[in-house]
């Protein structure tokens, strides 16, 4: 800082930055925008008298420059789904770091007005949609007045923005290959709605994985749920009255599962005794259910890190890949049991 200025305890601006490092303010302002634009010489430079200064980004009058809110909005389906809360955090991590405010909003709250979303999600509130609902209609965040759009978990067709997924073809079909590797044979399919994204790339990979080991796909062993509790208790009831039924289950979603397997020895049926059972997501219950949920874990924080890192590259004008798949894993706990055991 200059001596006047800490002398009359004002706070450092870019130019005392500027003078220490022995550079231009249009340096200094690259340096912190667009570090990669600068050589690691002056960005060492200019990051010393910074530190020497004390000089701190002013955000809202950078906001004020590039004529945006500092804001980023995320549009979740259903904020009572405990499964959105870890993606929530990954976006608020990378955004707070950046000086970015996340907003969210429930898209189930505005069924019926959809089309005025964009009054409410448009560029004077916000710079960026990070999305999570896909059954927003595509014209909707297309509209000349949208803000760029990011897609996470879910995805719209025919919406021209980059997509943040996890690989649920094969994360459903890594759970065939457990129960495969189990001596399961019969093994049955708890999906989603059937218009939503996730079912019908679930679905895909259950079905593929089933066809390449040779197993059989029999309609009555495939139940239609809605990710609920309820829809898993209610494929329960389908089960225990049959006299010819699968010795496993995949289940589109860890709420299913968790309520199929409550639902199963209400009615009598061992979970992995007499049906073996995996879900799909690792939420934080399925651990807690008795017995523990066999699962595929999405790694929700890093999807929302990434959401949000390709969020802040698309307000840099940044090229963006039109997809990328996250990788999932095997959690294996109690649910599923070798055949016979």
């Amino acid at each position: 800082m200059s001596d006047d200025r800490q002398a009359e305890g004002k706070p450092p601006r870019v130019r005392d930055v500027a003078r220490i490092a022995g550079v231009s303010t249009a340096t200094v302002s690259r340096t912190l925008t667009n570090p990669e634009l600068v050589s690691p010489a002056t960005r060492a430079a200019v990051e010393n008298a910074i530190r020497q200064t004390g000089y701190t980004v002013n955000i809202a009058a950078r906001n004020l420059r590039q004529n945006r809110t500092g804001n980023v909005l995320a549009l979740v389906p259903s904020l009572a789904n405990p499964f959105f809360s870890r993606i929530l955090a990954g976006i608020g991590a990378v955004l707070r770091a950046e000086g970015v405010n996340l907003l969210v909003a429930d898209t189930r709250m505005m069924p019926d007005e959809r089309g005025r979303l964009l009054d409410f999600a448009g560029r004077s509130r916000t710079d960026g949609l990070i999305v999570l609902d896909g059954s927003i209609p595509a014209e909707v965040l297309s509209a000349g007045a949208a803000p760029p759009v990011v897609q996470a978990c879910e995805w719209i067709d025919g919406l021209d923005a980059p997509r943040i997924l996890a690989d649920n073809a094969g994360g459903a079909a890594m759970a065939v290959t457990h129960l495969a590797e189990l001596k399961h044979r019969r093994i049955g399919h708890l999906s989603g709605p059937a218009d939503n994204r996730l079912t019908q790339a679930r679905t895909a990979g259950y079905t593929e994985a089933m066809r390449l080991r040779g197993f059989e796909l029999r309609p009555e062993w495939s139940f239609a749920g809605d990710f609920t509790l309820g829809s898993g208790q209610a494929a329960a009831h389908c089960l225990a009255a049959m006299q010819d039924r699968p010795t496993a289950i995949v289940c589109d979603n860890d709420e299913m599962a968790c309520g199929l397997i409550a639902q199963l020895q209400i009615l009598g049926l061992q979970v992995p005794g007499d049906i073996s059972v995996v879900g799909f997501d690792d939420i934080e219950f399925a651990g807690h259910v008795t017995p523990a949920l066999t699962t595929i874990c999405q790694p929700r924080e890093v999807i929302g890190e990434a959401a949000a890192r390709r969020m802040l590259g698309l307000l840099q004008g940044e090229a963006f890949d039109e997809e990328t798949i996250i990788p999932v894993t095997l959690v294996v706990r109690a649910s599923t049991a070798p055949l016979g055991h």
